[in-house]
């Protein structure tokens, strides 16, 4: 059985960005296992611009941001396998993978990050009323096929979902000559960022209709038109709302949920929450040696963050290897969310082990406006404070913690995040 030091799943952002720190931290003898035919992940389908404004301090398309990395990996001769699917993941970090090339492979690791991404929920979830006609797509399959395939997906468009794939697919179809005649959104709010409720429905003359969700698809052999209606506080639909609109098209953007088949096969603590692994300050999992970044973790926002998220976890893996980051046994602090704080990642720390200074990243529940955001340790002593003027779910907040501050006293047992009204 081959072994190798470090074996990274997932050659997208995330796993671009490991395996590029890993090897600037001494790991030489890697492999990077990427399933589809080429790397990148997602990022070869978002032709629109935005990425790469906070790490490399200009503004690319997805495709230019992704190959700033394969342009590392193949600069510094890291190998990788294409077209190459993980099937197994085993607590011993031992993996089976398939390719047409090498056929069935079984291999060992001294250490796995899993950046395997996410993955769009799917209709079937959703529960919506109707037949199977053509014409209903996921947001990131619309976005595909028109961006890579210039395949021309339908005219009249009905969007389910305001996340931000669904709402950069508004703004692309409409520039394709398509006409969206609505965005309708579940909950109150929209899940996507400001900049692209603003960009991509308000500059176009979108609608979005909150509080608003499918109740019916319309057509047989292909979509004729959606039935939507408003929805009460317990998200149920009010009889007597609803409203038929005439599309052929509906896109659906739901949401997105972490690739954590091969986590839970290996035994690794999953978060009810995230979708994601349950990690410590150095993004390792429940499972000795095997760490997670990016979407696999939990869904961010922007890709920069994913990236450097993912470098944490390619140096934190390498120094796992050397024995530089070992800390004794039990001595992981939970991080506990209340008054509005939905999750942090990392969900725990080690104070004596993690570095001087650590970013915490954290999503709210809905949204808030002029709250103090307050970290205690058990006995109430304030460790941190901080005054925000806005929050919204859509878009993913961090601090930074200091290790002297945490550790000036005595080294808490227990941390609590959460959201305060300003007094």
């Amino acid at each position: 059985m081959r072994c190798y030091d470090l074996i990274i799943i997932g050659g997208g952002p995330a796993g671009l960005a490991a395996a590029a720190a890993a090897r600037a931290e001494g790991v030489t003898d890697l492999l990077l296992l990427e399933r589809d035919a080429v790397l990148g992940g997602i990022l070869n389908q978002c032709i629109h611009n935005g990425f790469g404004l906070h790490t490399f301090k200009e503004e690319l398309t997805g495709p230019e941001y992704a190959a700033r990395y394969m342009e590392q990996v193949e600069s510094l001769g890291i190998p990788f396998r294409l077209n190459t699917t993980v099937l197994h993941l085993s607590a011993d970090r031992t993996l089976t993978y398939i390719n047409a090339e090498e056929g069935l492979v079984t291999v060992k690791a001294g250490a796995v990050i899993l950046a395997m991404g996410c993955r769009e929920r799917p209709r079937g979830a959703l529960l919506i009323p109707g037949t199977r006609p053509a014409g209903i797509f996921s947001a990131g399959t619309a976005q595909k096929l028109v961006n890579l395939y210039g395949e021309a997906i339908g005219k009249e468009i009905v969007i389910l979902g305001s996340g931000d794939i669904g709402l950069i697919m508004a703004r692309r179809l409409t520039m394709e000559g398509a006409h969206v005649k609505a965005v309708a959104e579940l909950l109150p709010y929209s899940g996507g960022l400001a900049r692209n409720l603003v960009q991509c429905l308000d500059d176009y003359d979108i609608p979005l209709l909150l509080s608003h969700t499918v109740v019916e698809i319309k057509g047989r052999e292909r979509v004729t038109g959606v039935v939507i209606a408003k929805v009460d506080e317990n998200r149920r639909p009010i009889p007597g709302t609803e409203t038929l609109y005439e599309c052929d098209t509906l896109l659906l953007s739901c949401g997105l949920i972490p690739e954590n088949e091969l986590s839970r096969e290996a035994g690794a603590a999953i978060s009810p929450v995230t979708a994601g692994p349950v990690v410590t300050d150095d993004l390792q999992t429940s499972i000795e040696g095997v760490f997670a970044c990016g979407n696999v973790l939990h869904v961010h926002d922007l890709v920069d963050y994913v990236s450097e998220e993912a470098a944490n976890a390619g140096k934190q893996a390498a120094q796992y290897l050397q024995k530089k980051n070992a800390a004794p046994a039990g001595e992981a602090v939970p991080i506990v969310c209340e008054g509005g704080v939905r999750y942090t990642v990392p969900q725990a720390l080690r104070p004596k082990a993690m570095p001087e200074k650590l970013t915490v990243r954290f999503r709210v529940q809905a949204p808030m406006k002029n709250r103090v955001l307050t970290l205690r340790d058990e006995t109430g002593r304030v460790l941190l404070q901080q005054k925000k003027k806005h929050l919204a779910p859509g878009e993913m907040e961090q601090i930074v913690l200091k290790k002297e501050v945490l550790c000036a006293e005595s080294a808490p047992k227990r941390l609590t995040l959460s959201l305060e009204d300003e007094t």
